[in-house]
C-alpha cells in the first residue's frame, strides 16, 4: 500500500471536484432536520462534524430501484396471444461516497454475503458494488448511542472502505485500505502526510478510548434462541415499540425488499423497494394468516436475525454495525443494546455459548 497522504482543508473542494470528473460523488448534506447523501456540486456545504441521519446504503441499494421495463403487444388477429419485450435498466454509474462513517460502510460487508453469494449473486447490487468507492471519515467523538465495538467494528474500522480519512489540524490524513483506494490517492492535490500521520494515529486512539469497554455478547445468539418462545419477554421489551419501521429504513444492514410492477396500459416497469420487517404486512399471507401477528413477534425476528440467525449462517458475523441509528432516531427510544443484554441475562449465566463457526 502507498503511504498516507495529507489533504489540506482548503483543497477538499478541489479534490472532490477532480474526483467528480470521472465519478458521481455523494457527500453528506443537510436537508431539513436530516443529514443525507446527495450528489456533490461546487459550493455545497458538507456536514462532516456529525454522522449522517441516513446511512450510505442507498448508494448501492436504492430505496426504490427500477430493475427493468416491459412492453406487451397483442396480436390483432388473435387478441388472446400477447408478446412481451423486456428492456434492461441502465448499468451502475461510477460512484464515490465521501464522508460516511466506518459503521455505515461496514454495513455493506453484511450485504455482500447475501447479494454476492456464489450461487445466486444479485447483478444489480454487484454492479453497484464494483463501481463504487468509499472514502470514510473516522470518528474521534462517538455518540452515546454508538456501539460499533460491541459487534467487531470500531471508529477507525476499514471494513468495506477504500480510504480512511482522519480529521487533523488543517485537513485530513488519508490512508488507503484497498488497491482501488491507493489509486485514489494518486493526485497532485495531496501531499505526503509526514508528521500528520502521528497526529492521525493519536486521534484514532482517542476515538477508540472514548467508546470504553464493550460487554461480552459472545453468547447473544444462544441466549436469543433460549428466549425465543418466551413471549412474555418479547412483549415486555416491545411494549413501547410503535412498529413504525424507522429502525429498518435507517439501518445500514437491513436488506429486505419487495417487488412491484407499475403498469400504464401494456407497458410498465418492475421496481425493487426497501421493505420493513416491523410492518404487519411484511409476512401477511394471501390467506389472511400472519406468522408474526404482533409487534412482539416482529421485534423478536428483527433482533434475532441480527444477533443469532445471520451469524449462524455467516461464520459468526453479526448483522449489526453498531451505528446506533435505530436508537437515536426511534421516536420512543427502543434500544437494541438493552434487548440483547436483557436476553443474555434472562437466559441465565450458564448459557452455553453458541458456535457460529
Amino acid at each position: 500500500m502507498a503511504r498516507e497522504k495529507f489533504l489540506k482543508q482548503d483543497r477538499l473542494a478541489d479534490w472532490l471536484a477532480a474526483l467528480g470528473e470521472k465519478n458521481r460523488v455523494l457527500v453528506p448534506r443537510e436537508e431539513g432536520n436530516s443529514v443525507v447523501f446527495r450528489p456533490y456540486a461546487a459550493g455545497d456545504a458538507l456536514v462532516l462534524s456529525v454522522d449522517s441521519t441516513a446511512s450510505p446504503k442507498a448508494a448501492l441499494f436504492p430505496a426504490c430501484q427500477e430493475l427493468f421495463r416491459f412492453e406487451q403487444a397483442k396480436d390483432p388477429q388473435n387478441p388472446d396471444h400477447t408478446t412481451m419485450k423486456l428492456f434492461q435498466s441502465r448499468g451502475a454509474e461510477s460512484t464515490l461516497v465521501f464522508g460516511a462513517r466506518p459503521c455505515g460502510v461496514r454495513g455493506f460487508t453484511i450485504f455482500d454475503r447475501v447479494y454476492q453469494g456464489e450461487k445466486h449473486p444479485d447483478p444489480y447490487y454487484k454492479a453497484a458494488r464494483d463501481n463504487t468507492l468509499f472514502v470514510t471519515l473516522t470518528c474521534e467523538h462517538p455518540d452515546n448511542t454508538c456501539f460499533c465495538h460491541w459487534v467487531g467494528g470500531g471508529p477507525d474500522d476499514g471494513a468495506g472502505s477504500d480510504v480512511l480519512a482522519t480529521p487533523v489540524e488543517g485537513g485530513y490524513v488519508l490512508e488507503p485500505v484497498s488497491k482501488r483506494g491507493e489509486a485514489l490517492l494518486d493526485s497532485p492535490l495531496l501531499e505526503e502526510a509526514g508528521d500528520k500521520s502521528k497526529e492521525a494515529a493519536a486521534a484514532r486512539k482517542r476515538g477508540r478510548e472514548k467508546l470504553g469497554e464493550a460487554p461480552d455478547i459472545g453468547n447473544a445468539g444462544a441466549s436469543l434462541l433460549a428466549v425465543f418462545d418466551d413471549m412474555g419477554f418479547w412483549e415486555d421489551v416491545s411494549a413501547k415499540c410503535l412498529s413504525c419501521g424507522a429502525c429498518t429504513y435507517l439501518c445500514p444492514t437491513c436488506y429486505c425488499f419487495t417487488l412491484t410492477d407499475e403498469s400504464d396500459g401494456l407497458s410498465g416497469k418492475r421496481l425493487r423497494s426497501w421493505d420493513n420487517c416491523m410492518s404487519y404486512q411484511f409476512c401477511l399471507e394471501a390467506s389472511g394468516h400472519n406468522p408474526r401477528p404482533t409487534k412482539a413477534h416482529r421485534l423478536r425476528n428483527r433482533v434475532g436475525h441480527k444477533f443469532s440467525y445471520y451469524p449462524a449462517l455467516h461464520g459468526g458475523l453479526i448483522a449489526c454495525c453498531g451505528c446506533g441509528r435505530c436508537i437515536k432516531n426511534c421516536p420512543v427510544s427502543v434500544d437494541i443494546r438493552e434487548i440483547v443484554l436483557r436476553a443474555i441475562e434472562h437466559a441465565g449465566p450458564n448459557m452455553q455459548e453458541v458456535s457460529n463457526g
